[in-house]
């Protein structure tokens, strides 16, 4: 199945797969949620069935896949039984060198071998020092496809040595077509609210409606549109994300608020413009962070609270 927005890179891909000599390593760059797993497995699939190799279904033998795992064995456990779990903040070191084992025996079915790593931006250091090695003489057969949320965060020489492939913001049009059909219980207004929320990412479209942060959304744009000289409305922040939030929530808060900001970007007054882009830096630093750190959930609401109101301060005293 072709995701939306997935034209392209599939037009890239496959003209890729027909040149003569196909790049060992590539990066798929774009926004959370947009489908870019989804896309590394059907392209690597694509790639070691090249030449008439049989397809196992499920999972196939000659792709490694590298994503968190779970933090703890409770967790592990929940995995196992089909449940929702937790994950460690990061790819490790371990995994890659079990990979890099992997890599000194032959493909089981064909001559290639696919490599996807998803969130590559989440590698340890040493990780990522360790993939370089991989990247820098990659075995004869061996394909990497490096999924990318914030392709920033990773080293540049990892960066050097790939060939990106960007995938772009699905157009709004398009995004309320996929929310009518996959939510048609959800009502025009919370409709819209997602589709501006997720500036683009479908997958961060069914998350606002799925986990039901129309609240949380609607208290940010109140935030930033009146202040909170009182913290009211941080508290208001506060209830409305939970008193136990899942990791992904509290990420998915952080992701909510850029998009808040981003939006007032574009409609901010000359005078409230400085404070917004600050306060929208701020948050794109406690994104990069947020993965990686322990957050206490309330103290990072309420950072966010701060910042969301900080973009509103000058414009208030202006009308003052």
């Amino acid at each position: 199945m072709e995701l939306i927005g997935h034209q392209e890179p599939w037009r890239h891909w496959h003209d890729a797969m027909s040149g003569e000599r196909m790049h060992h390593a590539w990066m798929l760059a774009g926004k959370r949620g947009i489908g870019k797993m989804h896309f590394a497995v059907e392209a690597a699939r694509a790639l070691v069935s090249d030449g008439g190799v049989s397809m196992p279904e499920g999972n196939h033998p000659d792709i490694l896949t590298l994503e968190r795992l779970p933090k703890d064995d409770k967790e592990e456990k929940k995995r196992d039984e089909g449940k929702p779990f937790e994950t460690k903040r990061n790819i490790s070191v371990a995994q890659i060198r079990a990979m890099q084992k992997r890599l000194t025996t032959r493909p089981t079915l064909g001559s290639k071998r696919a490599i996807i790593i998803d969130p590559s931006d989440d590698l340890e250091k040493s990780a990522s020092n360790a993939l370089l090695k991989s990247l820098e003489e990659p075995p004869i057969g061996t394909f990497f496809l490096l999924v990318a949320h914030r392709p920033s965060r990773l080293l540049p020489t990892i960066r050097s040595r790939c060939r990106i492939m960007r995938f772009p913001d699905v157009p709004d049009s398009e995004m309320d077509a996929l929310l009518s059909r996959e939510a048609p219980e959800v009502d025009h207004n919370t409709r819209q609210a997602a589709i501006m929320a997720a500036a683009g990412s479908p997958g961060v479209a069914l998350e606002f409606v799925e986990r039901d942060l129309g609240r949380l959304y609607s208290v940010m744009r109140q935030i930033v549109a009146e202040g909170d000289d009182g913290f009211v409305l941080r508290g208001q922040l506060t209830d409305a994300l939970g008193a136990r939030p899942s990791r992904d929530k509290l990420l998915a808060s952080i992701d909510l608020a850029r998009s808040v900001l981003a939006s007032g970007i574009r409609t901010a007054s000359p005078v409230q413009y400085p404070a917004i882009v600050a306060a929208h830096a701020e948050l794109v630093t406690l994104s990069s962070q947020a993965p990686t750190y322990n957050f206490d959930s309330g103290l990072l609401i309420a950072e966010i609270g701060s910042l969301l109101a900080s973009a509103a301060g000058p414009r208030d005293r202006a009308h003052v």
